[in-house]
Protein backbone atom coordinates (compact mmCIF):
# COMPACT_ATOMS: atom_id res chain seq x y z
CA UNK A 1 0.00 0.00 0.00
CA UNK A 2 1.15 3.28 -0.55
CA UNK A 3 2.67 5.76 1.99
CA UNK A 4 0.05 7.84 2.19
CA UNK A 5 2.06 10.68 3.41
CA UNK A 6 3.70 11.13 0.16
CA UNK A 7 0.83 10.29 -1.30
CA UNK A 8 -0.70 13.62 0.33
CA UNK A 9 2.45 15.55 -0.33
CA UNK A 10 1.54 14.98 -4.25
CA UNK A 11 -1.85 15.67 -3.65
CA UNK A 12 -1.35 18.79 -1.85
CA UNK A 13 1.27 20.02 -4.62
CA UNK A 14 -1.53 19.68 -7.35
CA UNK A 15 -4.39 21.08 -5.49
CA UNK A 16 -2.03 24.24 -5.22
CA UNK A 17 -1.80 24.63 -8.26
CA UNK A 18 -5.37 24.48 -9.35
CA UNK A 19 -6.32 27.03 -6.37
CA UNK A 20 -3.49 29.28 -7.61
CA UNK A 21 -4.76 28.99 -11.45
CA UNK A 22 -8.40 29.41 -10.12
CA UNK A 23 -7.22 32.76 -8.77
CA UNK A 24 -5.34 33.94 -11.78
CA UNK A 25 -8.91 32.73 -13.43
CA UNK A 26 -10.78 34.78 -11.53
CA UNK A 27 -9.17 37.82 -11.68
CA UNK A 28 -8.53 38.00 -14.93
CA UNK A 29 -12.43 37.08 -15.78
CA UNK A 30 -13.52 40.81 -13.66
CA UNK A 31 -11.13 43.15 -15.56
CA UNK A 32 -12.27 41.65 -18.77
CA UNK A 33 -16.13 42.27 -17.78
CA UNK A 34 -15.18 45.61 -15.98
CA UNK A 35 -13.69 46.64 -19.96
CA UNK A 36 -16.55 45.67 -21.78
CA UNK A 37 -19.69 46.61 -19.05
CA UNK A 38 -18.21 50.45 -18.53
CA UNK A 39 -18.46 50.88 -22.10
CA UNK A 40 -21.88 48.98 -22.23
CA UNK A 41 -23.46 50.91 -19.36
CA UNK A 42 -22.13 54.16 -20.79
CA UNK A 43 -24.07 53.33 -24.22
CA UNK A 44 -27.40 51.73 -22.69
CA UNK A 45 -27.72 53.81 -19.35
CA UNK A 46 -29.21 50.83 -17.89
CA UNK A 47 -29.44 51.14 -14.01
CA UNK A 48 -28.96 47.11 -14.81
CA UNK A 49 -25.89 46.93 -16.24
CA UNK A 50 -25.01 49.50 -14.21
CA UNK A 51 -25.75 47.06 -11.10
CA UNK A 52 -23.73 44.44 -12.84
CA UNK A 53 -20.50 46.74 -13.73
CA UNK A 54 -20.81 47.74 -9.74
CA UNK A 55 -20.35 44.27 -9.26
CA UNK A 56 -17.28 43.33 -11.55
CA UNK A 57 -15.84 46.46 -10.12
CA UNK A 58 -16.14 44.54 -6.70
CA UNK A 59 -15.37 40.96 -7.83
CA UNK A 60 -12.41 42.15 -9.20
CA UNK A 61 -10.98 43.57 -5.73
CA UNK A 62 -12.62 40.16 -3.89
CA UNK A 63 -10.42 38.51 -6.62
CA UNK A 64 -7.61 39.70 -5.85
CA UNK A 65 -7.87 39.25 -2.09
CA UNK A 66 -8.42 35.41 -3.15
CA UNK A 67 -5.41 35.60 -4.91
CA UNK A 68 -3.44 37.34 -2.19
CA UNK A 69 -5.23 35.10 0.75
CA UNK A 70 -4.76 31.45 -1.25
CA UNK A 71 -1.09 32.70 -1.53
CA UNK A 72 -0.66 33.03 2.09
CA UNK A 73 -2.65 30.11 3.17
CA UNK A 74 -0.15 27.86 0.94
CA UNK A 75 2.73 28.76 2.77
CA UNK A 76 4.13 25.86 4.47
CA UNK A 77 4.00 25.94 8.36
CA UNK A 78 6.47 28.11 10.04
CA UNK A 79 8.47 28.03 13.18
CA UNK A 80 5.92 31.18 14.44
CA UNK A 81 2.88 29.45 13.06
CA UNK A 82 3.05 25.42 13.21
CA UNK A 83 -0.72 24.92 12.26
CA UNK A 84 -0.06 26.33 9.12
CA UNK A 85 -1.66 29.76 7.25
CA UNK A 86 -4.85 28.36 5.94
CA UNK A 87 -7.20 31.14 8.09
CA UNK A 88 -5.51 33.10 5.45
CA UNK A 89 -8.37 31.99 3.18
CA UNK A 90 -12.10 32.66 5.42
CA UNK A 91 -10.40 35.69 6.22
CA UNK A 92 -10.37 36.73 2.86
CA UNK A 93 -14.22 35.12 2.69
CA UNK A 94 -15.30 37.55 5.11
CA UNK A 95 -13.81 40.45 3.65
CA UNK A 96 -15.47 39.18 0.31
CA UNK A 97 -18.89 39.11 2.09
CA UNK A 98 -17.86 42.67 3.16
CA UNK A 99 -17.33 43.44 -0.24
CA UNK A 100 -20.44 41.56 -2.00
CA UNK A 101 -22.80 43.55 0.65
CA UNK A 102 -21.50 46.79 -0.19
CA UNK A 103 -22.16 46.27 -3.52
CA UNK A 104 -25.85 45.40 -2.91
CA UNK A 105 -26.04 48.67 -1.11
CA UNK A 106 -25.05 50.20 -3.95
CA UNK A 107 -27.32 49.00 -6.78
CA UNK A 108 -30.08 48.81 -4.30
CA UNK A 109 -29.87 52.71 -3.71
CA UNK A 110 -29.04 53.47 -7.49
CA UNK A 111 -32.35 50.78 -7.93
CA UNK A 112 -35.05 52.72 -6.26
CA UNK A 113 -33.87 55.84 -7.41
CA UNK A 114 -34.09 54.71 -10.99
CA UNK A 115 -37.73 53.11 -9.54
CA UNK A 116 -39.05 56.85 -8.54
CA UNK A 117 -37.49 58.28 -11.82
CA UNK A 118 -37.63 56.28 -14.44
CA UNK A 119 -35.50 56.67 -17.56
CA UNK A 120 -35.25 54.96 -21.04
CA UNK A 121 -32.87 51.89 -22.21
CA UNK A 122 -30.78 52.91 -25.22
CA UNK A 123 -28.38 50.99 -27.21
CA UNK A 124 -29.98 47.27 -26.14
CA UNK A 125 -28.14 45.51 -28.59
CA UNK A 126 -24.68 46.36 -27.25
CA UNK A 127 -25.58 45.99 -23.84
CA UNK A 128 -26.92 42.41 -25.01
CA UNK A 129 -24.01 41.65 -26.64
CA UNK A 130 -21.79 42.46 -23.60
CA UNK A 131 -24.03 40.57 -21.10
CA UNK A 132 -23.91 37.39 -23.40
CA UNK A 133 -19.87 37.77 -23.12
CA UNK A 134 -20.10 37.65 -19.72
CA UNK A 135 -22.20 34.56 -19.42
CA UNK A 136 -20.12 32.78 -21.48
CA UNK A 137 -17.14 33.80 -19.66
CA UNK A 138 -18.79 33.19 -16.04
CA UNK A 139 -19.87 30.03 -16.90
CA UNK A 140 -16.67 28.68 -18.13
CA UNK A 141 -15.29 30.61 -14.55
CA UNK A 142 -17.55 28.86 -12.42
CA UNK A 143 -17.11 25.23 -13.35
CA UNK A 144 -13.80 25.52 -13.77
CA UNK A 145 -13.75 27.08 -9.73
CA UNK A 146 -16.22 24.34 -9.04
CA UNK A 147 -13.75 21.72 -9.75
CA UNK A 148 -10.95 23.13 -7.50
CA UNK A 149 -13.26 23.16 -4.86
CA UNK A 150 -14.16 20.05 -5.31
CA UNK A 151 -10.42 19.09 -5.17
CA UNK A 152 -9.08 21.14 -2.89
CA UNK A 153 -11.95 22.28 -0.20
CA UNK A 154 -11.03 25.57 -0.59
CA UNK A 155 -12.97 28.48 1.65
CA UNK A 156 -11.65 31.23 -0.21
CA UNK A 157 -12.22 29.67 -4.08
CA UNK A 158 -15.62 28.31 -2.87
CA UNK A 159 -16.85 31.79 -1.75
CA UNK A 160 -15.21 33.24 -4.89
CA UNK A 161 -17.44 31.04 -6.41
CA UNK A 162 -20.44 31.51 -4.75
CA UNK A 163 -20.11 34.97 -6.01
CA UNK A 164 -19.98 34.54 -9.56
CA UNK A 165 -22.71 31.75 -9.44
CA UNK A 166 -24.68 35.15 -7.92
CA UNK A 167 -23.37 37.13 -11.09
CA UNK A 168 -24.10 33.98 -13.81
CA UNK A 169 -27.80 34.97 -12.18
CA UNK A 170 -27.51 38.26 -12.10
CA UNK A 171 -26.19 38.70 -15.60
CA UNK A 172 -30.05 36.64 -17.03
CA UNK A 173 -31.34 38.68 -15.15
CA UNK A 174 -29.87 41.73 -16.59
CA UNK A 175 -30.57 40.83 -20.28
CA UNK A 176 -33.99 39.94 -19.43
CA UNK A 177 -34.44 43.58 -18.12
CA UNK A 178 -32.79 44.79 -21.24
CA UNK A 179 -35.03 43.25 -23.56
CA UNK A 180 -38.44 44.36 -21.23
CA UNK A 181 -37.75 47.63 -21.34
CA UNK A 182 -35.24 48.15 -24.45
CA UNK A 183 -38.03 46.42 -27.16
CA UNK A 184 -41.03 46.53 -25.29
CA UNK A 185 -40.78 49.97 -23.24
CA UNK A 186 -40.91 48.55 -19.51
CA UNK A 187 -39.20 50.80 -17.83
CA UNK A 188 -39.93 49.69 -14.69
CA UNK A 189 -38.42 46.48 -14.83
CA UNK A 190 -35.13 47.38 -15.30
CA UNK A 191 -35.32 48.89 -12.02
CA UNK A 192 -37.55 46.26 -10.53
CA UNK A 193 -34.45 43.92 -11.85
CA UNK A 194 -31.71 45.57 -9.89
CA UNK A 195 -33.76 45.30 -6.58
CA UNK A 196 -34.10 41.64 -7.18
CA UNK A 197 -29.99 41.34 -7.85
CA UNK A 198 -29.30 42.91 -4.63
CA UNK A 199 -31.69 41.08 -2.85
CA UNK A 200 -30.15 37.45 -4.15
CA UNK A 201 -26.05 39.51 -3.44
CA UNK A 202 -27.04 39.94 -0.12
CA UNK A 203 -28.24 36.42 0.62
CA UNK A 204 -24.86 35.43 -1.23
CA UNK A 205 -22.59 37.62 0.97
CA UNK A 206 -24.90 35.96 4.39
CA UNK A 207 -23.84 32.61 3.17
CA UNK A 208 -20.28 33.30 2.77
CA UNK A 209 -19.81 35.26 5.88
CA UNK A 210 -21.17 32.41 7.99
CA UNK A 211 -19.45 29.65 6.56
CA UNK A 212 -15.74 32.15 7.07
CA UNK A 213 -16.90 33.06 10.43
CA UNK A 214 -17.62 28.95 11.35
CA UNK A 215 -14.22 28.17 10.42
CA UNK A 216 -12.08 31.10 12.13
CA UNK A 217 -14.32 30.20 14.99
CA UNK A 218 -12.51 26.44 14.64
CA UNK A 219 -16.09 24.78 14.55
CA UNK A 220 -16.34 20.81 14.02
CA UNK A 221 -16.72 18.90 10.89
CA UNK A 222 -19.99 18.02 10.45
CA UNK A 223 -21.70 15.29 12.43
CA UNK A 224 -21.83 12.84 9.16
CA UNK A 225 -18.26 12.95 9.21
CA UNK A 226 -16.98 12.77 12.68
CA UNK A 227 -19.30 9.57 12.75
CA UNK A 228 -17.23 8.21 9.91
CA UNK A 229 -14.17 8.82 11.57
CA UNK A 230 -15.10 7.27 14.72
CA UNK A 231 -16.18 4.18 12.67
CA UNK A 232 -12.87 4.06 10.68
CA UNK A 233 -11.15 3.59 14.47
CA UNK A 234 -13.59 1.32 15.50
CA UNK A 235 -13.22 -0.60 12.84
CA UNK A 236 -9.58 -2.23 14.09
CA UNK A 237 -10.13 -5.25 16.32
CA UNK A 238 -7.78 -3.32 18.59
CA UNK A 239 -9.65 -0.28 19.34
CA UNK A 240 -12.00 -0.65 22.49
CA UNK A 241 -13.31 2.63 22.20
CA UNK A 242 -12.96 6.38 20.99
CA UNK A 243 -13.56 9.61 23.03
CA UNK A 244 -12.38 13.18 23.14
CA UNK A 245 -12.40 13.57 18.79
CA UNK A 246 -11.50 16.95 17.94
CA UNK A 247 -11.70 18.34 14.28
CA UNK A 248 -11.60 21.41 12.63
CA UNK A 249 -10.56 23.17 9.34
CA UNK A 250 -8.52 25.76 8.43
CA UNK A 251 -8.29 26.74 4.63
CA UNK A 252 -7.19 23.65 2.73
CA UNK A 253 -6.46 21.92 5.84
CA UNK A 254 -8.00 19.80 8.46
CA UNK A 255 -7.22 18.92 11.92
CA UNK A 256 -8.44 15.40 13.98
CA UNK A 257 -7.48 14.39 17.36
CA UNK A 258 -8.31 11.68 19.23
CA UNK A 259 -7.75 9.06 21.97
CA UNK A 260 -8.24 5.39 21.32
CA UNK A 261 -9.31 3.24 24.04
CA UNK A 262 -6.54 0.29 23.86
CA UNK A 263 -5.67 -3.16 25.74
CA UNK A 264 -3.54 -2.13 28.61
CA UNK A 265 -2.02 -5.70 28.54
CA UNK A 266 -0.69 -4.79 24.61
CA UNK A 267 3.08 -3.97 24.37
CA UNK A 268 4.03 -0.32 23.68
CA UNK A 269 5.08 -1.12 20.17
CA UNK A 270 1.67 -2.97 19.64
CA UNK A 271 -0.47 0.02 20.75
CA UNK A 272 1.99 1.92 18.63
CA UNK A 273 1.52 0.19 15.66
CA UNK A 274 -1.95 0.74 16.25
CA UNK A 275 -2.44 3.84 16.62
CA UNK A 276 -0.59 4.50 13.61
CA UNK A 277 -2.68 2.95 11.42
CA UNK A 278 -5.52 4.30 12.13
CA UNK A 279 -3.77 7.73 11.50
CA UNK A 280 -2.85 6.81 7.75
CA UNK A 281 -6.30 5.01 7.19
CA UNK A 282 -8.48 8.38 8.14
CA UNK A 283 -5.41 10.57 6.54
CA UNK A 284 -6.66 7.72 3.64
CA UNK A 285 -10.26 8.31 3.61
CA UNK A 286 -9.76 12.46 4.86
CA UNK A 287 -7.27 13.81 2.25
CA UNK A 288 -5.35 17.04 3.22
CA UNK A 289 -6.03 15.78 6.85
CA UNK A 290 -3.46 15.98 9.67
CA UNK A 291 -4.66 13.26 12.22
CA UNK A 292 -3.07 13.13 16.09
CA UNK A 293 -3.89 10.24 17.78
CA UNK A 294 -3.41 9.62 21.61
CA UNK A 295 -3.42 5.64 23.12
CA UNK A 296 -5.25 5.56 26.45
CA UNK A 297 -4.62 2.04 28.12
CA UNK A 298 -8.08 0.10 29.43
CA UNK A 299 -8.60 -2.84 31.57
CA UNK A 300 -10.47 -5.55 29.15
CA UNK A 301 -12.79 -7.35 30.39
CA UNK A 302 -10.96 -10.83 29.04
CA UNK A 303 -7.08 -9.85 28.68
CA UNK A 304 -5.19 -10.94 25.55
CA UNK A 305 -2.98 -14.26 25.75
CA UNK A 306 0.29 -12.82 25.02
CA UNK A 307 2.19 -15.94 25.49
CA UNK A 308 1.68 -16.42 21.51
CA UNK A 309 3.59 -13.83 19.55
CA UNK A 310 2.00 -14.27 16.57
CA UNK A 311 -0.97 -13.74 18.28
CA UNK A 312 -0.42 -10.73 19.93
CA UNK A 313 1.19 -9.31 16.69
CA UNK A 314 -2.19 -9.49 14.74
CA UNK A 315 -4.22 -8.43 18.19
CA UNK A 316 -4.51 -4.73 17.06
CA UNK A 317 -4.60 -4.68 13.01
CA UNK A 318 -6.85 -5.68 10.22
CA UNK A 319 -5.88 -8.64 8.42
CA UNK A 320 -7.11 -7.66 4.82
CA UNK A 321 -6.73 -3.86 5.05
CA UNK A 322 -3.44 -4.04 6.79
CA UNK A 323 -1.43 -7.64 7.30
CA UNK A 324 1.12 -7.41 10.01
CA UNK A 325 4.81 -6.80 8.83
CA UNK A 326 7.16 -9.87 10.93
CA UNK A 327 9.25 -7.48 12.86
CA UNK A 328 13.39 -7.60 13.23
CA UNK A 329 12.76 -9.58 16.59
CA UNK A 330 10.53 -12.24 14.84
CA UNK A 331 13.07 -12.47 11.77
CA UNK A 332 16.03 -13.02 14.35
CA UNK A 333 14.01 -15.72 16.14
CA UNK A 334 13.18 -17.58 12.88
CA UNK A 335 17.26 -17.50 12.01
CA UNK A 336 17.80 -18.95 15.41
CA UNK A 337 15.34 -21.69 15.19
CA UNK A 338 16.87 -22.80 11.58
CA UNK A 339 20.69 -22.67 13.09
Amino acid sequence: MADPIKKLRGMRGRESRLMRWATYASTATALTLIVAKTGAWFATESVAMLSSLIDSLLDSFASLVTLIAVRQALTPADADHRFGHGKAEPLAAMMQAGFIAGSAALLLIEAIDRLIDPQPVTQTEIGLAVMTLSVVLTLALVSFQTYVVRRSKSVAIQADSVHYKADLLANVGVMLALVASGFFGLTLVDPLFGIAIAAYILKGAWDIGGDAFNMLMDRELPDEERERIKEIALGYSGVLGVHDLRTRRSGPDVFIQMHLDLNGALSLNRAHTIADAVEKDVMERFPGAEVFVHQDPVTPESPPDVTDRDQEDSAGLRAVAHPPTPGRDDQSDEEGRER
